[in-house]
């Protein structure tokens, strides 16, 4: 391609991106600007690094084999006041251990999350579903059929990540503690808490 086409191209990604509101395939990019994957790929991500780079007010995010356009977190209390949006509660330690627990284990159940955990995690995995951070993927083929549950392109969303290989290397636990992840997306040690005290069990917040 021409540099002027390039041009042409790069501001019809953008325009697809933007009208979308919703994580676009690059297949579907691809198939209606006519491109090869890779071209697609180089083409996003170099748009992706000018926006990051002139620190502009949107950034183009990478999840799995889609992109999306957002704003710039460093934004979000500005909007959030312009638009008169409530700040979504912080995850609650429970709902980070389950969360860890479904993202290493995915698909996984319920009985699954709650034998790691040594707690009924029937609440707070529904709160999970209510906010978009797990979903079920079907049913396990045993006596019962017990539901499967992944987690969504929310959670990648809200730990920074591109996909589930971001994902740190799976912990060695201890018998006696649990898994999970900080709001960072880090994992932490599994004997500790906030305060220090051991792992926590409180099933009544998210």
């Amino acid at each position: 391609m021409e540099t002027l086409e390039m041009k042409e191209v790069v501001s019809a990604i953008e325009a697809i991106v933007f009208a979308s509101g919703e994580p676009v395939a690059v297949e579907r990019i691809c198939t209606a600007l006519n491109l090869d994957r890779e071209t697609a790929e180089k083409l996003l991500q170099q748009l992706a690094d000018q926006y990051a780079y002139d620190r502009r007010g949107v950034r183009l995010l990478h999840i799995e084999d889609s992109w999306q356009m957002c704003s710039a977190p460093e934004y979000g209390d500005i909007i959030r006041k312009t638009f008169e949006i409530r700040k979504q509660a912080k995850l609650s330690q429970p709902a980070l251990e389950v969360l860890t627990i479904v993202a290493y284990y995915q698909p996984t159940t319920r009985a699954y999350v709650d034998q790691i955990r040594g707690v009924d995690s029937a609440y707070t995995m529904g709160l999970l579903l209510e906010r978009d951070m797990i979903e079920e993927c079907g049913r396990l083929q045993v006596p019962g059929r017990p539901h499967l549950y992944r987690t969504t392109k929310q959670f990648l969303r809200a730990f920074h990540l591109n996909s589930l290989k971001d994902l740190p290397e799976m912990p060695d636990l201890a018998a006696e503690g649990q898994m999970r992840l900080n709001e960072m997306g880090e994992i932490v040690d599994p004997a500790l808490r906030s305060d220090g005290k051991g792992a926590q069990k409180d099933e009544k917040a998210l």
